[in-house]
Protein backbone atom coordinates (compact mmCIF):
# COMPACT_ATOMS: atom_id res chain seq x y z
CA UNK A 1 0.00 0.00 0.00
CA UNK A 2 1.38 3.56 -1.02
CA UNK A 3 2.12 5.43 2.54
CA UNK A 4 -0.28 8.57 2.59
CA UNK A 5 1.32 11.76 1.20
CA UNK A 6 -0.02 13.70 3.59
CA UNK A 7 1.24 13.50 6.95
CA UNK A 8 1.77 15.58 10.06
CA UNK A 9 5.31 17.13 10.52
CA UNK A 10 7.64 15.08 12.63
CA UNK A 11 9.80 16.71 15.11
CA UNK A 12 8.88 20.06 14.15
CA UNK A 13 10.22 21.35 17.60
CA UNK A 14 13.67 20.30 16.57
CA UNK A 15 13.17 23.02 13.53
CA UNK A 16 14.20 27.05 13.39
CA UNK A 17 11.11 28.60 13.69
CA UNK A 18 11.79 32.06 11.27
CA UNK A 19 8.71 33.44 11.31
CA UNK A 20 5.93 33.25 14.61
CA UNK A 21 2.55 34.65 14.17
CA UNK A 22 0.35 35.61 17.05
CA UNK A 23 -2.98 36.01 17.56
CA UNK A 24 -2.88 38.54 14.40
CA UNK A 25 -6.08 40.43 13.16
CA UNK A 26 -6.64 42.91 10.80
CA UNK A 27 -9.30 45.27 10.21
CA UNK A 28 -9.97 48.14 6.82
CA UNK A 29 -12.33 50.91 7.34
CA UNK A 30 -14.10 51.73 4.16
CA UNK A 31 -16.90 54.18 2.89
CA UNK A 32 -19.37 51.00 3.14
CA UNK A 33 -18.54 49.84 6.86
CA UNK A 34 -15.30 47.81 8.41
CA UNK A 35 -13.82 44.85 6.36
CA UNK A 36 -12.28 42.37 8.98
CA UNK A 37 -9.33 40.93 6.72
CA UNK A 38 -8.19 38.77 9.32
CA UNK A 39 -8.98 37.65 13.02
CA UNK A 40 -6.86 35.85 15.88
CA UNK A 41 -4.25 33.84 12.73
CA UNK A 42 -1.72 31.72 14.26
CA UNK A 43 1.18 30.68 12.42
CA UNK A 44 4.67 29.34 12.50
CA UNK A 45 7.12 29.44 9.14
CA UNK A 46 10.68 27.36 9.55
CA UNK A 47 13.61 28.69 7.84
CA UNK A 48 14.13 27.48 4.71
CA UNK A 49 10.93 25.97 4.37
CA UNK A 50 8.71 26.91 0.76
CA UNK A 51 5.41 27.35 2.58
CA UNK A 52 2.10 28.13 0.10
CA UNK A 53 -0.73 29.99 1.14
CA UNK A 54 -4.41 28.64 0.17
CA UNK A 55 -7.71 30.10 0.29
CA UNK A 56 -10.86 31.93 -1.41
CA UNK A 57 -10.88 35.06 -2.63
CA UNK A 58 -11.09 37.70 0.17
CA UNK A 59 -9.63 35.77 2.90
CA UNK A 60 -6.82 37.78 3.39
CA UNK A 61 -3.81 35.94 2.35
CA UNK A 62 -2.19 38.76 0.93
CA UNK A 63 -2.87 40.75 4.29
CA UNK A 64 -0.92 38.22 6.00
CA UNK A 65 1.61 38.57 3.27
CA UNK A 66 2.01 42.51 3.80
CA UNK A 67 1.82 41.82 7.81
CA UNK A 68 5.12 39.98 7.50
CA UNK A 69 6.56 42.26 4.91
CA UNK A 70 5.81 44.97 7.44
CA UNK A 71 4.11 46.78 4.64
CA UNK A 72 1.01 46.67 6.69
CA UNK A 73 0.64 46.48 10.45
CA UNK A 74 -1.79 45.09 12.22
CA UNK A 75 -4.49 45.61 14.63
CA UNK A 76 -4.08 43.02 17.11
CA UNK A 77 -1.27 40.18 17.95
CA UNK A 78 2.31 40.17 16.34
CA UNK A 79 4.39 38.78 14.22
CA UNK A 80 8.06 38.50 14.75
CA UNK A 81 10.69 37.17 12.41
CA UNK A 82 14.21 35.82 14.21
CA UNK A 83 12.25 36.44 17.68
CA UNK A 84 12.16 40.42 16.82
CA UNK A 85 9.10 42.22 16.14
CA UNK A 86 8.06 43.21 12.72
CA UNK A 87 7.38 46.96 13.00
CA UNK A 88 8.20 47.55 9.10
CA UNK A 89 9.75 46.71 6.54
CA UNK A 90 13.49 45.35 6.32
CA UNK A 91 16.45 44.18 4.19
CA UNK A 92 15.85 40.27 5.35
CA UNK A 93 12.85 40.43 3.64
CA UNK A 94 11.55 40.54 0.04
CA UNK A 95 8.29 40.65 -1.49
CA UNK A 96 7.44 39.95 -5.59
CA UNK A 97 4.13 41.72 -6.47
CA UNK A 98 1.36 40.06 -8.82
CA UNK A 99 1.71 43.38 -11.11
CA UNK A 100 4.80 42.96 -11.28
CA UNK A 101 5.82 46.66 -10.01
CA UNK A 102 8.52 47.46 -12.14
CA UNK A 103 10.12 51.13 -12.87
CA UNK A 104 8.88 51.17 -16.62
CA UNK A 105 11.73 54.20 -16.94
CA UNK A 106 14.30 51.83 -15.83
CA UNK A 107 16.05 48.75 -17.96
CA UNK A 108 15.95 45.43 -16.43
CA UNK A 109 19.48 45.84 -15.26
CA UNK A 110 18.33 48.89 -13.39
CA UNK A 111 15.31 47.76 -12.33
CA UNK A 112 17.30 44.64 -10.60
CA UNK A 113 19.53 46.71 -9.14
CA UNK A 114 17.45 49.26 -7.38
CA UNK A 115 17.20 47.34 -4.34
CA UNK A 116 21.13 47.13 -3.86
CA UNK A 117 20.83 51.18 -4.66
CA UNK A 118 18.53 51.97 -1.55
CA UNK A 119 20.75 49.98 0.67
CA UNK A 120 23.75 51.88 -0.46
CA UNK A 121 25.69 49.27 -2.40
CA UNK A 122 28.12 50.98 -4.53
CA UNK A 123 27.23 51.49 -8.31
CA UNK A 124 30.65 49.00 -9.84
CA UNK A 125 29.33 46.52 -6.82
CA UNK A 126 25.59 46.34 -7.39
CA UNK A 127 25.96 46.49 -11.57
CA UNK A 128 28.13 43.46 -10.89
CA UNK A 129 25.26 41.39 -8.23
CA UNK A 130 22.09 42.76 -10.22
CA UNK A 131 24.05 41.41 -13.74
CA UNK A 132 24.43 37.52 -11.55
CA UNK A 133 20.69 37.85 -10.83
CA UNK A 134 20.01 38.75 -14.39
CA UNK A 135 21.68 35.82 -16.01
CA UNK A 136 20.19 32.97 -13.46
CA UNK A 137 16.75 34.18 -14.37
CA UNK A 138 17.64 33.60 -18.24
CA UNK A 139 17.49 37.51 -19.09
CA UNK A 140 21.36 38.39 -19.91
CA UNK A 141 20.48 39.32 -23.36
CA UNK A 142 18.15 42.01 -22.30
CA UNK A 143 20.03 43.40 -19.79
CA UNK A 144 19.45 46.89 -21.46
CA UNK A 145 16.25 46.62 -22.31
CA UNK A 146 13.09 48.24 -20.74
CA UNK A 147 10.17 46.44 -19.39
CA UNK A 148 7.26 47.33 -22.10
CA UNK A 149 9.79 45.63 -24.83
CA UNK A 150 9.37 42.68 -22.49
CA UNK A 151 6.32 39.59 -22.17
CA UNK A 152 4.90 39.17 -19.18
CA UNK A 153 6.45 36.01 -18.11
CA UNK A 154 9.74 38.09 -18.67
CA UNK A 155 8.86 41.25 -16.54
CA UNK A 156 8.04 38.64 -13.75
CA UNK A 157 11.55 37.37 -13.82
CA UNK A 158 12.79 40.72 -13.23
CA UNK A 159 10.91 41.20 -10.33
CA UNK A 160 11.83 37.73 -8.96
CA UNK A 161 15.96 38.74 -10.10
CA UNK A 162 15.55 42.25 -8.18
CA UNK A 163 13.55 40.82 -4.94
CA UNK A 164 16.40 37.67 -4.65
CA UNK A 165 19.31 40.78 -5.53
CA UNK A 166 19.09 41.90 -2.10
CA UNK A 167 20.05 38.69 -0.53
CA UNK A 168 16.89 38.41 1.45
CA UNK A 169 16.07 35.87 4.16
CA UNK A 170 12.49 35.84 3.52
CA UNK A 171 11.09 36.07 0.36
CA UNK A 172 7.30 36.62 -0.35
CA UNK A 173 5.72 36.01 -3.19
CA UNK A 174 1.72 37.43 -3.75
CA UNK A 175 0.07 35.15 -6.75
CA UNK A 176 3.37 36.09 -9.10
CA UNK A 177 2.12 33.97 -12.17
CA UNK A 178 -1.71 34.22 -11.72
CA UNK A 179 -1.57 36.70 -15.22
CA UNK A 180 1.05 34.53 -17.18
CA UNK A 181 -0.16 31.75 -19.44
CA UNK A 182 -0.07 28.26 -18.63
CA UNK A 183 3.65 27.41 -20.21
CA UNK A 184 5.03 30.58 -19.05
CA UNK A 185 3.39 30.03 -15.69
CA UNK A 186 5.12 26.48 -15.66
CA UNK A 187 8.03 27.42 -16.83
CA UNK A 188 8.72 30.33 -13.54
CA UNK A 189 7.31 27.64 -11.67
CA UNK A 190 10.30 25.21 -12.08
CA UNK A 191 12.94 27.94 -12.50
CA UNK A 192 11.60 29.37 -9.21
CA UNK A 193 12.13 26.16 -7.46
CA UNK A 194 15.22 25.79 -8.52
CA UNK A 195 16.59 28.72 -7.42
CA UNK A 196 14.83 28.40 -4.32
CA UNK A 197 16.88 24.64 -4.36
CA UNK A 198 19.85 26.54 -4.71
CA UNK A 199 19.81 29.29 -2.02
CA UNK A 200 17.37 27.63 0.55
CA UNK A 201 15.76 31.02 1.55
CA UNK A 202 12.43 30.76 3.26
CA UNK A 203 9.34 31.49 0.50
CA UNK A 204 5.91 32.52 1.49
CA UNK A 205 4.08 31.76 -1.72
CA UNK A 206 0.26 33.45 -2.02
CA UNK A 207 -2.02 31.67 -4.69
CA UNK A 208 -5.33 30.65 -5.76
CA UNK A 209 -4.24 27.61 -7.59
CA UNK A 210 -4.39 24.29 -5.46
CA UNK A 211 -2.29 22.66 -7.92
CA UNK A 212 0.39 25.27 -8.16
CA UNK A 213 0.24 25.06 -4.17
CA UNK A 214 0.83 21.27 -4.00
CA UNK A 215 3.54 21.33 -6.85
CA UNK A 216 5.83 23.93 -4.98
CA UNK A 217 4.94 23.98 -1.30
CA UNK A 218 6.52 21.73 1.35
CA UNK A 219 3.69 22.63 3.32
CA UNK A 220 0.05 24.32 2.24
CA UNK A 221 -1.23 26.68 4.68
CA UNK A 222 -5.33 26.69 4.22
CA UNK A 223 -7.04 30.24 4.78
CA UNK A 224 -10.65 30.60 6.45
CA UNK A 225 -13.16 32.75 4.46
CA UNK A 226 -13.11 36.33 5.60
CA UNK A 227 -12.26 37.17 8.41
CA UNK A 228 -9.24 34.69 7.66
CA UNK A 229 -7.84 32.06 9.93
CA UNK A 230 -5.42 29.34 9.25
CA UNK A 231 -7.82 26.52 8.75
CA UNK A 232 -5.14 23.59 8.51
CA UNK A 233 -1.54 23.61 7.77
CA UNK A 234 -0.60 20.45 5.45
CA UNK A 235 2.85 19.23 5.12
CA UNK A 236 3.46 17.67 1.64
CA UNK A 237 5.23 14.32 1.21
CA UNK A 238 5.84 14.34 -1.99
CA UNK A 239 9.39 13.52 -3.49
CA UNK A 240 11.27 16.90 -5.63
CA UNK A 241 10.79 17.34 -7.91
CA UNK A 242 7.63 16.93 -8.33
CA UNK A 243 7.02 18.11 -12.01
CA UNK A 244 8.59 14.38 -12.88
CA UNK A 245 6.85 12.40 -10.39
CA UNK A 246 3.57 13.29 -11.45
CA UNK A 247 4.07 12.65 -14.87
CA UNK A 248 4.46 8.90 -13.48
CA UNK A 249 0.68 7.40 -12.84
CA UNK A 250 2.48 6.55 -8.95
CA UNK A 251 3.25 10.18 -8.92
CA UNK A 252 -0.26 11.17 -10.00
CA UNK A 253 -2.56 9.55 -7.86
CA UNK A 254 -0.29 10.78 -5.31
CA UNK A 255 -0.71 14.24 -6.07
CA UNK A 256 -4.08 13.47 -7.12
CA UNK A 257 -4.99 12.71 -3.32
CA UNK A 258 -3.02 15.67 -1.75
CA UNK A 259 -5.19 17.94 -4.33
CA UNK A 260 -8.28 16.00 -3.02
CA UNK A 261 -7.86 16.86 0.28
CA UNK A 262 -7.00 20.31 -0.11
CA UNK A 263 -10.58 21.22 -2.37
CA UNK A 264 -12.44 19.33 0.04
CA UNK A 265 -11.37 21.11 3.11
CA UNK A 266 -11.99 24.01 0.82
CA UNK A 267 -15.37 23.13 -0.26
CA UNK A 268 -16.19 22.23 3.77
CA UNK A 269 -14.91 26.65 4.52
CA UNK A 270 -16.66 27.47 1.80
CA UNK A 271 -20.05 25.63 2.47
CA UNK A 272 -19.50 26.62 6.45
CA UNK A 273 -19.30 30.22 5.49
CA UNK A 274 -22.41 30.57 2.99
CA UNK A 275 -24.11 28.59 6.35
CA UNK A 276 -23.14 31.65 8.70
CA UNK A 277 -23.83 34.00 6.31
CA UNK A 278 -27.81 33.02 6.18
Amino acid sequence: MTASPIKERQSVERQERIIEIRGVSKTFRGRHGDVHALRDVDLDIYANEFITVLGPSGCGKTTLLRLIAGLTKPDGGEVTLGGKRITGPGPDRSMVFQDFALMPWATVLTNVAFGLQVRGVAKSERQDRAMEYVRMVGLESFARSYPHELSGGMQQRVGIARALAVDPTVLLLDEPFSALDEQTRRLLQEQLLQMWEAQRKTVVFVTHSIEEAVLLGDRVVLMSARPGRVGRAVPVSLSRPRFESVDSPEGSEEFMAVTRDLWQSLRAQAAEAVETSV
